[in-house]
């Protein structure tokens, strides 16, 4: 057998042993069709957080492709027991990566295409942090106050909007500032993608989760 196939034989075996570790079979498979659904014209959101209740409306008219990502990682349960862990005081509070390392890791490079902006960054919007052009992919942020001059040219693309709970965003844990986030701006987030929760919980155990990611009926 050659060197290369020994390779690629050696990798298919990790790869399949992450799976087979990852309590989260599923997301381990960030390009099966099965996540590749369509959104439904209009759903609500259940964020059950260590504070309280906050209730989401998505829209798939605002930003179809980041609505889709985000309708089919919460199908797949990928915002469960996530922390919010990157607050700007008053200004946003942003979540997105999974507590386990293996996931995080698989979807850190799958992003999606632009949308272009309907909705502006009012309070309450709800929008994708990105890497632009075409950089959309997990980590979305909850704006807690009118950033719409700022970040409409950035340009974030709002997909939803808090329509219960606000006061419980506004109350998240904001005392780490960004330092758990990986600074200013997020491209020093490798502890939290290969050390997950606990490395979250261990450095910064007072940030807030998001416990459960539901659709209501």
């Amino acid at each position: 057998m050659s060197s290369w196939r020994i390779y690629f034989v050696l990798v298919a075996a990790l790869v399949a042993g992450c799976a087979a570790r990852s309590g989260h079979p599923q997301l381990m498979q960030p390009d099966s069709d099965d996540l590749q659904r369509r959104a439904p014209d209009v759903c609500h959101v259940r964020l059950e957080t260590t504070k309280g209740l906050i209730v989401l409306e998505v829209r798939r008219e605002w930003a179809p492709h980041g609505v889709d990502r985000f309708y089919n990682l919460m199908r797949a349960g990928y915002y469960d027991d996530t922390a919010i862990f990157r607050i700007r005081a008053g200004v946003f509070a942003q979540f997105g990566i999974h507590g386990e390392p293996a996931v995080a890791q698989r979807w850190r490079t799958r992003t999606i295409p632009d949308d272009p902006r309907v909705l502006s960054n009012v309070r309450g919007a709800v929008a994708f942090a990105f890497k632009s052009p075409n950089g959309r992919g997990t980590q979305v942020f909850i704006n807690l106050r009118d950033n719409s001059a700022a970040f409409d040219v950035e340009p974030f693309v709002p997909f939803a909007r808090v329509v219960e709970g606000m006061e419980v965003a506004d109350a998240l844990y904001a005392a780490y500032g960004e330092r758990a986030g990986g600074g200013i701006r997020a491209g020093k987030q490798d502890p939290v993608f290969e050390g997950g929760n606990a490395y979250l919980r261990r450095d910064f155990p007072n940030l807030d989760y998001i416990k459960r990611a539901t659709f209501m009926k």
